[in-house]
């Protein structure tokens, strides 16, 4: 497998406050983004020569690369948009990155907007699905609820021992959000709370779900021997990995219920070309798509974060909390940040990117000794699986 590792750096990125934005459009995201980014990498609009679009749903964002060009003026530039689920932004990011890696441009940028308040999307997969033949139809908590109940039953958790379980996932990502400005929910919340909240899917309440949001998040890419000409302390992209499995996975035989491959194979890839042989000791943030807390859980194990069947033990000793060995979604996730699906690859890197700069916009949330982060999104009936690996020194 080859490798991009060091060769592309990121020099500025952007977000948005994430939210029920009712008063702007996509464009107005957009711009809210990129002029942050551009501010933060010292640059313009003249000196995007490509631009990446992570965007899934058309209708209200615009088609093509449209809502893009018109309210960022990118005149006479290629701007290619993708729709790959939950993953469309991270899918942005890499693009961007390998045009410039390739030699194709020097300075790209790479965008994820959505506008889902608007269009009255519950997020709960209602109506017809996804495909005739593999989808009858389901609905997203309904397939993770039973990835729930699949773990508990598998590892001796009781219902109530796995409920609490996942619950202190959702209670720690409330507490990180609630110190981020740009989340679109920042209150904490109790376990107690949790537990005693309305079911959706059984077993996951509605503090186990992640909400739908109005968001974008941007980034600016240059080559990696040219980073420090616009900041002292650019991003270096150090791997990434991308895997899509074949068919529906929960519809297959032999599918386990408490694992992806998709998961495993991206994290893996990422971790190669990033060199890394320890992801627990030598990851030091991750950023991972917490659209259910069970997912979390999952991603834990998956990504060799957790050894199999011992998250919990990891839970309940903090290990994921701000203070514990490997803090995850610091910015609060999915679950409070917010989920504007094309948006959310890029908000999660932007998380990182701060991060590893120790810019975190509050102290109290910046991470001490912090050298490599990671960030993640999962999509689809769940099928595609994308993971970014950055660093704050080369080498």
């Amino acid at each position: 497998m080859g490798s991009i590792k060091d060769k592309v750096a990121i020099i500025g990125m952007g977000c948005s406050v994430f939210g029920e934005r009712w008063s702007l459009g996509a464009g107005d995201l957009a711009i809210e983004s990129a002029y942050e980014a551009y501010k933060d990498a010292g640059v313009g609009p003249e000196d995007i020569e490509a631009c990446y679009v992570g965007q899934m749903y058309a209708p209200v964002n615009g088609i093509a690369g449209s809502t893009i060009a018109d309210s960022l003026k990118l005149t006479n530039i290629p701007i290619i948009r993708n729709e790959n689920w939950c993953t469309a932004g991270h899918m942005a990011l890499i693009e961007a990155a390998l045009a410039v890696a390739s030699g194709a441009y020097d300075v790209v940028m790479a965008i994820g907007v959505e506008k889902l308040k608007d269009t009255g999307y519950a997020g709960l997969g209602t109506g017809r699905g996804m495909n005739p033949v593999y989808e009858a139809r389901r609905t997203a908590p309904g397939s993770f609820g039973l990835i729930a109940t699949s773990y508990f039953h598998k590892y001796g958790l009781s219902m109530e021992e796995g409920k609490k379980t996942i619950g202190k996932i959702a209670v720690k990502n409330h507490r990180n959000g609630s110190m981020c400005p740009k989340a679109h929910f920042r209150n904490t919340i109790t376990l107690d709370q949790v537990l005693s909240a309305p079911i959706i899917a059984y077993p996951l309440g509605l503090f186990d779900c992640c909400g739908n949001s109005d968001g974008s998040a941007c980034a600016i890419l240059t080559r990696a021997d040219a980073a420090k000409k616009f900041r002292d302390d650019p991003v270096y992209i150090k791997g990434f990995g991308i895997s899509m499995d074949a068919v529906l996975p929960h519809t297959r035989p032999g599918f386990g219920w408490t694992s992806f491959e998709a998961l495993k194979r991206s994290s893996a890839k990422a971790y190669e070309m990033a060199g890394i042989k320890n992801p627990r000791e030598e990851i030091d943030i991750a950023e991972v798509h917490d659209c259910f807390s069970i997912t979390e859980l999952a991603i834990y194990e998956d990504f060799g974060f957790s050894p199999r069947g011992r998250a919990r033990e990891d839970i309940d000793s903090g290990f994921f909390e701000l203070e514990g060995g490997l803090p995850v979604n610091t910015d609060g996730g999915l679950k409070c940040f917010g989920h504007p699906v094309g948006a959310s690859g890029l908000r999660m890197t932007y998380e990182v990117y701060k991060q590893l700069q120790y810019r975190a916009d509050k102290p109290e949330r910046q991470i001490k000794n912090v050298h490599r982060g990671l960030s993640h999104t999962f999509g689809g009936p769940p099928q595609l699986s994308a993971v970014a690996v950055f660093g704050n020194e080369k080498g």
